[in-house]
């Protein structure tokens, strides 16, 4: 998986098609992210003796192929490539811009 915390992605399919969002969390062994006010559900927290029950909204996992990282300099969702840099590092880059993510 090509994704980090903190990429700017799409969703390319599913129920929230073409939103936007950051990823906050990577689930590597699944091949799963959770982006940021996507696939949101709701939670049923019970209430203890001190504090009432609740109901929060929670951003669940979605499949790291339903989204596409968004290029920044055209704003466009592209593919990922790997390439390395002047220094000898190993980084990722856009395959549309060549832009550096790392």
């Amino acid at each position: 998986m090509n994704l980090k915390v903190g990429d700017k992605v799409r969703v390319i399919s599913g129920k929230d098609r073409g939103k936007e969002g950051n990823i906050i969390k990577t689930l590597k062994n699944e091949n799963r992210v959770v982006v940021d006010g996507v696939n949101i559900a709701k939670k049923h927290i019970k209430g203890n003796g001190q504090t009432p029950g609740s109901i929060e909204e929670v951003a669940r996992p979605i499949d790291a192929s339903n989204v596409m990282i968004v290029d920044p300099k055209s704003g466009k969702p592209t593919r990922i490539g790997h390439t390395v840099n002047k220094k000898g590092k190993k980084v990722r880059i856009t395959k549309d811009s060549k832009t550096e993510l790392d």
